[in-house]
């Protein structure tokens, strides 16, 4: 395989259309077109996990976090991040990161956090806006069906758990067409009116370049009108951090407990307790103080995320308890998402789970 077509595998998982703005996704590093010997998963890439790559013959890198955030002006080896690409670079090592792509599917790191800690019935905390898109176009009469069929081929048309969803308008359409054109309906230089129908259809952006495509190959007209426009309504599926139920309640020491303990935490900081039963409970991996309010709007009685400041935790407002139970920790499982993923995808191929210890805080 190439490195290409493993990463069509992972954004079948990951869309990289999903990931957040400001993030840095997909191939950082290498030749989409060199062949892949095998592949190595890490939270992190560092010089230390591309010995380990070197050393078991994996020349693509699998990682969440991206080596490259900011663009690089210089590559010199003066930081690690550059001394990391320069390593991989002589050693003809592709880096791959799925950061907020993986974050913002409902099978990704916060889906993990949710089975690790037996958390139920979990649905998004915060839906991902911009997502959904609506095509509309207009399709001469006997051409409606074929059409219709290709766009929900190619991905429209998909509603939660309904596929095949459409609106369509009957109407007449009118046109003229120019000297230099080839019109499959009227003549050139006469003003032409066909009986039409105007269809409309929802689908995700991730989806879109596909959608034109199809569109476009199976309308019969020589210039196809159409209109893309960005829904305010939001998709359920797609966003980050997560929310459920226990099935049992627990006192707040007893859950805090369990969480330590199953996300194998060294501490957990956390706001006042409130002396209440936990039941409903909010996750989000990684940096998640922007999501304080959400958790409390979803009336979550818990909060566990990480990288709080000082002044965040007051945000609990003896509404709901938060706790930070560290940045790697909320994250540490992401990998087995990806070696778990890929060997079942591609179960003849060498993936590998990386040993590297790439958490950078350590605990007295």
């Amino acid at each position: 395989m190439t490195v290409k077509e493993v990463s069509t595998v992972l954004e079948e998982l990951a869309p990289l259309g999903y990931a957040e703005d400001f993030d840095n996704v997909g191939l950082l590093v290498g030749n989409p077109n060199s062949e892949v010997t095998g592949v190595l998963v890490t939270l992190d890439t560092l010089e230390s996990v591309i010995d380990e790559a070197i050393a078991n013959r994996c020349n693509l890198i699998v990682s969440f976090h991206p080596i490259i955030f900011s663009g690089l002006k210089k590559i010199t080896g003066r930081t690690y991040v550059e001394r990391v690409v320069l390593k991989a670079i002589r050693n003809d090592i592709a880096i791959y990161s799925m950061h907020t792509a993986l974050d913002n599917v409902p099978q990704g790191v916060n889906a993990k956090i949710c089975e690790v800690l037996g958390i139920a019935d979990s649905k998004i905390l915060i839906p991902q806006k911009g997502t959904l898109k609506k095509l509309t176009t207009y399709v001469p009469l006997e051409n409606v069906n074929s059409v219709k069929e290709a766009l929900f081929e190619a991905g429209a048309g998909n509603i939660g758990k309904y596929s095949n969803c459409s609106f369509s308008i009957d109407g007449i359409g009118n046109y003229k067409a120019g000297s230099d054109a080839n019109p499959s309906k009227g003549n050139v230089g006469e003003l032409h009116y066909e009986k039409e129908t105007q269809i409309n259809v929802v689908f995700s952006k991730i989806h879109q370049s596909k959608i034109i495509k199809a569109l476009l190959d199976s309308h019969p007209y020589e210039e196809v009108a159409y209109e893309i426009s960005t829904l305010d309504n939001t998709d359920q599926n797609i966003g980050i951090g997560m929310v459920g139920t226990l099935n049992d309640s627990v006192n707040e020491i007893e859950f805090l407990e369990h969480v330590k303990k199953k996300m194998n935490a060294s501490i957990v900081r956390h706001s006042e307790l409130l002396g209440k039963q936990i039941k409903k409970v909010a996750v989000l991996g990684g940096s998640g103080a922007f999501a304080i309010e959400a958790a409390k709007s979803a009336g979550a009685d818990v909060y566990i995320t990480s990288d709080l400041k000082y002044h965040e935790f007051y945000k609990a407002e003896n509404k709901i308890v938060i706790a930070d139970i560290g940045h790697y920790e909320t994250e540490q499982f992401t990998k087995n998402i990806l070696v778990d993923y890929l060997t079942k995808k591609i179960p003849n191929f060498a993936v590998r789970l990386s040993e590297s210890k790439t958490n950078p805080i350590k605990y007295l």
